[in-house]
């Protein structure tokens, strides 16, 4: 199913939108003019909302959560530190972003794909193709997908770190 069909589910959602996020990259990213602004050297840590972020905040208000885990290799993939320096624009609108190393992922059996799990109860996982541009998603209501996920969740969520936390430790390393 294309994602703009169902993109209307992130102000319908009753409690909880939660992502995991695995890829290296994104199309959409690498696309974006923030990104060209960002190979340009320009600062996009604090950029203006946008409607995905306007969104978030009025979710927010209402007592909605929003939250993620990226899980992110050692050094990070350009994609990555993309969304890193991104991220702190997220987090002010109320979208609470963590990250996880790809190593501790893969102890944990986390999943491999990207997916975004909507009051614990409906998984849309993310398809892809081979440049990381987004086909769509499927949409699953099982009970046992479901679960899968909130596991996945839980153990991904007990483990990663908070971005400001992350970011210091990334600059550390530099």
């Amino acid at each position: 199913m294309p994602f703009k069909e169902i993109s209307h589910v992130f102000t319908t959602f009753e409690h909880t939108a939660w992502r995991l996020e695995t890829r290296r990259g994104y199309a959409t990213d690498r696309n974006s003019q923030t990104w060209a602004r960002w190979q340009a050297g320009e600062d996009v840590t604090h950029e203006p909302p946008d409607e995905w972020r306007h969104n978030v905040a009025e979710q927010t208000a209402r007592g909605k959560r929003f939250g993620r885990v990226r899980v992110v290799d050692q050094p990070l993939t350009e994609g990555q530190a993309f969304l890193l320096a991104r991220a702190p624009s997220n987090v002010a609108a109320g979208d609470e972003v963590r990250y996880l190393l790809r190593a501790d992922a893969v102890r944990l059996g986390l999943p491999d794909f990207d997916f975004w799990l909507l009051d614990s109860r409906t998984l849309l996982r993310f398809v892809f193709d081979e440049q990381d541009t987004t086909l769509g998603v499927t949409v699953s209501q099982e009970s046992a997908d479901a679960l899968a996920a909130c596991q996945a969740r839980d153990a991904a969520w007990h483990y990663a770190i908070r971005t400001a936390d992350f970011a210091r430790q990334v600059a550390s390393t530099l």
